[in-house]
C-alpha cells in the first residue's frame, strides 16, 4: 500500500515537535546504545535510558524501560540541570508523582497524576520557595477538578482561597479554620502581590457568606453578602460610595437558580437616582429620583401576555406629579397608550387630559388653563380631524 505524502510530513512536523527533536542525542541503557525511535535498539530491554547532547555532553533526560516498554520514571534536564520528572503506566499515561524545579532545584510544583489526571492534593511555589498555591483536586466525569484551593503571595499571605464541602487542604492553609468549619463564620484577610490588604471574606460551613474587595486607597470597591437567604451586592466607587446595590432571593436547592429581587443605582454623592423591583422574576417597578431626593418617574408593571400592562408617571423636581398615565406592554416593540392620560403644571393643576380606546387611538382631548378653568374639550377621530365634545 502506498504511504500518504500527506501522512509522512505530520510524522516529520511531530518529530521536530519533540523535546528531543532540536539537538542530536545519544542515549543508552545499561552502558548499551539504543535508539529510542527504533524499537529493535530496545526491545526486551529494563533499566533507565540516559539521553545525552552529542554537541555538550549535558543529559537531557531519563527514561525508564521495563522489558522493552517505556514505562515508569521520566525526567527531562535543562543545561544538565533537572527540570521536571514525573512517572508513566503502560498506557502511557502521567501516574504517580509529578515535579518540576527550578534551575537551583527549587520544587516548583509537585502534585500527584492517576492515570493521566491530577488528583488530591497538588502545590505549586514561588521561587524563593514560598508556598504559591495548593490545590486539592477531586473526581470528575471524565477527569477531575479543583474543589477547594488557597494562593499566596512570595510572602506567604493569602491571596485568595476557594472552599470545598469539608477541609481538603493541607498546611499551611488552614481551610477548617478559614472556611469556617469550627461551627462559626470565619473572616479571613486576603492580600496583593505586594503584601498590601486588598479584600477579606467570610465562610461558613465552607460556603462564603460576604466577601469585600478594596481599592488602592483602602476604600471599599466591591461586597457582596448572603443573610437571611438574600444574596447582595454592591459596587463602590474610588472614593467608598456606593454606586449600585443588587439583591437576589436564594434558591435553596440550586443557588444557580436564584431571582434578583431589586436593583438600585446611586450618584456619586450617595443619593439614590433608581430602583428597580421584581417579584417572582418579573419587574413590578422601576422608579428614578431627581438629585434632590424627589421622584423623577416611576413605572408599574402588571399582567400577563397580551394583557400585560404599565402605568407610567413623571413628576417635576418639586414632587409634583408631571404626567401619567397607562400603555398595553404585551408588544416590547410598541407600546400602545390606554385609558385617560393626565398632564399637570408645576402647582398640580391638570392642565390636559386624552382618552385612548383599546386599541390606543385617541378619541377625546380635555384642556385647561392654570386656574382650572376648560379651555377645550375635543372628540378626535380616526382622521385626525376634530369636534367640540358634546354629551
Amino acid at each position: 500500500m502506498k504511504k500518504s505524502t500527506h501522512g509522512l510530513v505530520l510524522v516529520f512536523a511531530c518529530a521536530l515537535a519533540s523535546p528531543w527533536a532540536h539537538a542530536v542525542q545519544d542515549c543508552e541503557v545499561n552502558g548499551e546504545s539504543v535508539n529510542p525511535n527504533n524499537g529493535n535498539t530496545t526491545a526486551g530491554k529494563t533499566g533507565i535510558m540516559r539521553c545525552k547532547d552529542r554537541d555538550s555532553g549535558q543529559l537531557v533526560r531519563e527514561q525508564e524501560l521495563q522489558g522493552g516498554k517505556f514505562m515508569g520514571l521520566m525526567r527531562y534536564y535543562q543545561n544538565g540541570k533537572l527540570q521536571r520528572e514525573f512517572s508513566e503506566n503502560e498506557r502511557g499515561n502521567r501516574h504517580g508523582r509529578a515535579r518540576e524545579f527550578a534551575p537551583d532545584g527549587q520544587v516548583l510544583r509537585d502534585s500527584v497524576y492517576d492515570n493521566g489526571t491530577e488528583a488530591g492534593l497538588a502545590r505549586s511555589f514561588h521561587p524563593n520557595g514560598q508556598l504559591r498555591r495548593i490545590v486539592f483536586y477531586g473526581p470528575r466525569a471524565g477527569g477531575s477538578v479543583e474543589q477547594a484551593y488557597a494562593e499566596f503571595n512570595d510572602r506567604g499571605q493569602l491571596q485568595a482561597l476557594r472552599c470545598g464541602d469539608k477541609p481538603l487542604l493541607a498546611a499551611p492553609a488552614e481551610d477548617a479554620r478559614w472556611c469556617g468549619f469550627s461551627g462559626s463564620a470565619s473572616k479571613v484577610e486576603l492580600f496583593s502581590s505586594k503584601g498590601v490588604l486588598n479584600g477579606s471574606s467570610s465562610y461558613l460551613a465552607g460556603k462564603r457568606i460576604r466577601h469585600e474587595t478594596l481599592g488602592e486607597n483602602g476604600k471599599p470597591d466591591y461586597l457582596d453578602e448572603v443573610s437571611g437567604g438574600i444574596h447582595t451586592e454592591r459596587h463602590f466607587n474610588n472614593a467608598g460610595v456606593k454606586r449600585r446595590e443588587i439583591q437576589w432571593k436564594l434558591d435553596s436547592e440550586n443557588p444557580r437558580n436564584s431571582l434578583k429581587e431589586r436593583e438600585q443605582e446611586f450618584a456619586d454623592s450617595g443619593t439614590l437616582t433608581r430602583d428597580r423591583q421584581w417579584s417572582a422574576g418579573k419587574l413590578v417597578t422601576d422608579q428614578s429620583y431627581y438629585l434632590n431626593g424627589q421622584p423623577r418617574s416611576k413605572n408599574e408593571f402588571g399582567g400577563e401576555g397580551d394583557s400585560a400592562w404599565q402605568q407610567a408617571t413623571d413628576y417635576f423636581d418639586n414632587g409634583k406629579v408631571s404626567r401619567t398615565g397607562r400603555y398595553s406592554a404585551g408588544n416590547r416593540y410598541r407600546q400602545l397608550p390606554l385609558g385617560t392620560h393626565q398632564r399637570f403644571n408645576e402647582a398640580g393643576k391638570l392642565v390636559a387630559e386624552s382618552s385612548y380606546d383599546d386599541r390606543g387611538r385617541i378619541t377625546r382631548e380635555k384642556t385647561w388653563d392654570a386656574d382650572g378653568k376648560l379651555l377645550s374639550d375635543d372628540a378626535v377621530f380616526e382622521d385626525g380631524s376634530r369636534k367640540a365634545y358634546s354629551k
